[in-house]
């Protein structure tokens, strides 16, 4: 009978690959499976919790060889039965009862999901996926078949993390040492410099906001970090600095929203529903009724990788060797202290950049990650800003520019349903503008529709 070479690794014979794991590393990881086939089997609601315990704990014990033969023994014993569903789908098409339609479904079902269900049934199970979703996402690249089981556990942290179960709260300096801790270790966009550092973030015309799932009390899910003040801002080096002075928040017009972290890793991918940053919006509106405006100041990640390799352009095409000569200038160190010089990289870069935010996809979806969020969320692409972040990871990321998302208020949910139904991009009229005049636009390059 023919084994998939992934099968033949685990169960094959000890000679056949220099790779298969140890003995010990299946016996332990059978060991782990097979406490989960118990967990199934259960259908008292008490022993079916200490089972689901035991469970956790000896899936917590697997490392290296026996985690991997574990994912495998879940890929194999805890699938779908083929033979099931098609029995169930035929019957079904022959009798479209409810009865039918109810045992077609469970056929569906890989018995996978129940277990992860059952596993969150002991204390700390939902932490205990997370963890496990982390190490099959690190791992799908060199394990393809692993696929299957991170299939079933998104779709559960869909369930578990939507946005009626966030709770959503103010950290200031009372907040506890804990959370404290993990914000300066999880910080993503903007690394904090330790507790000076956080405290600064932490002042009068400041404010941090986390959302946080009742099963992980103390893991933010999201936080928010908001700078209060006059006008839109256009770099973050002036945001981020110690000294800069604190502001009375009650004369600031503007909240400016310039670090958005997912802290975990097992929930990449997974939305929270949308519209959170209105609701943090709201919330700051109430408390600073001056406020007029709620922008984020966001980086571009993806801009300068983007450049260097996914433009489509072709070696021979003189748009190619344009935009070689560019990148061979954003390689020279502080190349940007030369006012003139970097005057006409400005122009080029900021075109191009617009180009990106508005046409480079990924699917029907922005490539660019952050501009996937935040016009999910309903903002407006507002402004490019030159030199925005001129940190070393500003400048890797993007050649340092940064960006403005608007979020009005009153338009965020038509802008969301826009995107979310046709992927309409709600842009200011001048992000049009500049990508028009990128050199990719010219000699009559394919045009999207984009609503202004």
């Amino acid at each position: 009978m023919y084994k998939p070479f992934f099968l033949q690794r685990l169960f094959g014979s000890p000679s056949s690959s220099p790779g298969m794991p140890s003995r010990a590393a299946v016996r332990s990881a059978r060991r782990a499976a097979s406490i989960c086939h118990d967990l199934l089997s259960q259908r008292g609601e008490v022993s079916g919790a200490l089972i689901a315990r035991e469970a956790l704990s000896a899936y917590q014990s697997l490392e290296g060889q026996a985690l991997e033969a574990f994912f495998s023994f879940l890929v194999k014993e805890f699938s779908l039965d083929p033979e099931a569903v098609g029995r169930y789908a035929d019957a079904y098409r022959k009798d479209p009862s409810p009865g039918n339609l109810v045992r077609l479904q469970r056929a569906v079902e890989s018995p996978r999901q129940e277990l992860f269900r059952r596993l969150n049934m002991a204390p700390g199970g939902v932490g205990v996926l997370l963890e496990m979703r982390r190490r099959l996402l690190g791992g799908l690249a060199e394990h393809p078949h692993w696929t299957s089981i991170e299939s079933d556990l998104a779709p559960l942290f869909r369930s578990w993390f939507n946005r009626g179960f966030l709770v959503l709260q103010r950290i200031d300096w009372r907040t506890s040492a804990l959370v404290l801790e993990k914000l300066i270790q999880y910080e993503a966009v903007h690394e904090i410099q330790g507790w000076h550092d956080l405290r600064r973030r932490l002042q009068a015309d400041r404010r941090c906001y986390a959302f946080f799932h009742p099963t992980l009390p103390d893991e933010p899910v999201i936080f928010i970090e908001v700078a209060l003040t006059r006008g839109m801002s256009a770099k973050v080096q002036p945001l981020l600095a110690l000294g800069s002075p604190v502001v009375d928040p009650a004369s600031a017009d503007c909240a400016i929203f310039y670090s958005i972290t997912n802290p975990q890793e097992g929930l990449r991918g997974i939305s929270f529903g949308n519209l959170l940053i209105k609701q943090v919006a709201e919330d700051l509106g109430r408390e600073f009724p001056r406020l007029k405006t709620f922008a984020t100041l966001s980086p571009i990640p993806g801009f300068r990788k983007w450049l260097t390799g996914g433009t489509g352009l072709r070696e021979g095409d003189p748009k190619h060797a344009q935009l070689s000569a560019l990148l061979g200038k954003l390689d020279g160190q502080d190349w940007f202290a030369d006012k003139a010089r970097a005057a006409e990289i400005l122009k080029q870069l900021s075109r191009l950049c617009a180009y990106y935010l508005l046409y480079a996809k990924q699917d029907d979806e922005p490539l660019d990650p952050v501009a996937r969020f935040h016009l999910g969320n309903g903002a407006r692409l507002e402004r490019l800003n030159w030199l925005g972040d001129i940190s070393a990871a500003g400048m890797r990321r993007s050649a340092g520019l940064m960006v403005n998302y608007v979020y009005r208020l009153d338009d965020v949910e038509r802008n969301h349903e826009a995107y979310a139904r046709e992927r309409r991009i709600i842009a200011s009229r001048r992000f049009g503008v500049l990508a028009k005049d990128s050199l990719l636009m010219r000699g009559g390059a394919r045009r999207r529709t984009l609503t202004a």
